[in-house]
């Protein structure tokens, strides 16, 4: 009986209560964006925006709750018209009917009106470290050269740390796919358990490869950040 209430109690902790925005939140608040937006080579974007599974199954891009990694990449190519699109991701998992996450990006930059000259598809890579070596071998980057990387916020931490590790230079982090408002959400709790277990399994997740990264050689650090990570001038 006892397992039974601590189980309660734990639901209720991680579930209710602001533990998750805790754990959150530094990841989040990491990196800020550029103070303003200047003539980068290239952007760089992550996988995770495309349902892989529903798009191939549908023959149609569905987004997933980090659809804004290509929502917001869109915008910025607007802004930085000579900039190259590159869109890094392959499939997570293997299901015969599973599109790829690049082909569903392909589709979405092309509604949004990105010439396709101007797009380049990694779709080999199943996690961040392939995104950061499959990526560079695929571009070759030059020195001197300067990229926008753009992921979730609660991301950037580890994929600046694996870029850098990976040879990357110029990189600059452009964090989108917030899931807090900022500091002023560690008071903030949550209207159901399962809203509340789902960003906490978020964070989790996340803190558990940067660890998992640092260990294995593949991050620069425990917790890459602006005065860890060598940035571009912004």
């Amino acid at each position: 009986m006892r397992l039974v209430w601590l189980a309660i109690l734990g639901l209720a902790i991680c579930g209710l209560s602001p533990v998750a925005n805790w754990l959150i939140l530094p990841l989040e608040e990491r990196f800020p964006r550029p103070e303003q937006i200047v003539a980068y080579d290239g952007i760089i974007v992550l996988g995770g925006a495309v349902d892989t599974v529903v798009t191939g199954g549908r023959g149609d891009t569905a987004l997933t709750t980090s659809g804004e990694r290509i929502t917001i990449s869109a915008r910025l190519a607007g802004l930085i018209p000579n900039a190259k699109v590159i869109h890094s991701g392959g499939k997570g998992f293997v299901i015969s009917s599973q599109a790829t996450e690049a082909e569903g990006a392909a589709r979405l930059f092309e509604d949004f009106g990105i010439a396709s000259e101007r797009i380049v598809l990694e779709d080999k890579s199943r996690n961040t470290w392939e995104n950061a070596v499959l990526t560079k071998q695929l571009v070759d980057p030059e020195p001197g050269q300067t990229w926008l990387l753009v992921t979730s916020a609660y991301h950037m931490p580890r994929a600046m740390g694996v870029f850098e590790k990976a040879g990357w230079e110029g990189v600059t982090a452009y964090p989108v796919d917030y899931r807090t408002r900022g500091p002023e959400d560690t008071s903030l709790g949550f209207s159901g358990v399962s809203k509340g277990l789902r960003r906490f399994d978020l964070a989790f997740r996340e803190w558990v490869g940067l660890a998992a990264y640092k260990l294995t050689g593949r991050s620069t650090t425990w917790l890459p950040g602006p005065e860890t990570v060598n940035q571009a001038a912004r």
